[in-house]
């Protein structure tokens, strides 16, 4: 099976990234599930129902997200209908949307996703370990039903993301960091056969700082004291992505590949 993950989409720059980079990536990659974190998608904050269509109408299978899913407070409604647009699955109980969801890829393919954020420098929300390890299978992918699972840790640092992984190892096909908007060179298979990245990166103008204007963001730091809200970089963007291959015996990964197209950084596609 083939999975192609991009990164935290980041305003107009970053959505037309990732639309103008899909049609050349199904063409070339042949994916067989798509998918997008999109909790910046919206003028850098939030996601709305109107990008949400977009991007699945170009071939995108789910939308993960993280800390920002809420900015746009009317995307509560479209989540509740929505099943492919996700939120971490260790907020507490009751909380709108889902983290844990079950898809059907190419060719009736079970692919289970799962969304899970950090605490470490981010907001307090329920343990993520206890979150991951209840929503994944207990073994590989393929002997508990599904083709591949596909986890999205969402946090800023490094060790949390990293130790997240190893509890995946052997249990999910893929587990893909987001949240910091800069691509990691880790990309390798655990010890046990899952895919891992600590962090694939955004979709967004890299002129900039982490996508958003470069200088209100050094006002801030000089003046420390509240600005402007800050706004996307608008140059051209950059598709950071990764492209996974599993075993269709264990649903484990027998490759991954960082993708780079379009922008500041230097392009990079699977060989």
């Amino acid at each position: 099976m083939k999975i192609l993950f991009c990164g935290d989409v980041v305003g107009r720059s970053g959505r037309e990234a990732v639309l103008d980079n899909l049609p050349r990536l199904r063409d070339e990659l042949a994916p067989d599930f798509i998918l997008v974190n999109g909790e910046n998608a919206a003028h850098g904050f939030g996601i709305t129902d109107k990008i949400c269509e977009q991007m699945f109408e170009a071939g995108v299978d789910v939308i993960t997200g993280g800390n920002h899913i809420w900015d746009k407070a009317d995307i509560i409604p479209y989540m509740e209908r929505e099943p492919r647009l996700m939120r971490p699955v260790n907020y507490p109980p009751g909380t709108p949307g889902r983290g844990v969801g079950e898809f059907t890829a190419t060719g009736g393919r079970k692919v289970k996703v799962i969304n899970v954020m950090t605490r470490l420098f981010m907001e307090l929300t329920d343990d993520p370990f206890t979150a991951l390890d209840a929503a994944l299978p207990p073994g590989p992918p393929k002997g508990n039903g599904f083709d591949a699972v596909i986890v999205d840790v969402h946090g800023e640092a490094t060790s949390e993301k990293m130790a997240l992984g190893h509890v995946a190892d052997g249990r999910a096909s893929l587990v893909i960091g987001t949240h910091t908007h800069v691509p990691t060179g880790d990309a390798h298979i655990l010890a046990k056969g899952t895919a891992y990245q600590t962090d694939l990166g955004m979709c967004g103008d890299y002129d900039s700082v982490i996508g958003m204007k470069k200088e209100g963001s050094i006002n801030r730091f000089l003046r420390k004291f509240p600005a402007d809200r800050l706004a996307p970089a608008d140059g051209e963007g950059t598709l950071c992505a990764a492209f996974v291959e599993t075993d269709d015996k264990s649903g484990l990964a027998t490759r991954i590949s960082p993708i780079r197209l379009g922008g500041k950084l230097q392009e990079r596609m699977p060989e």
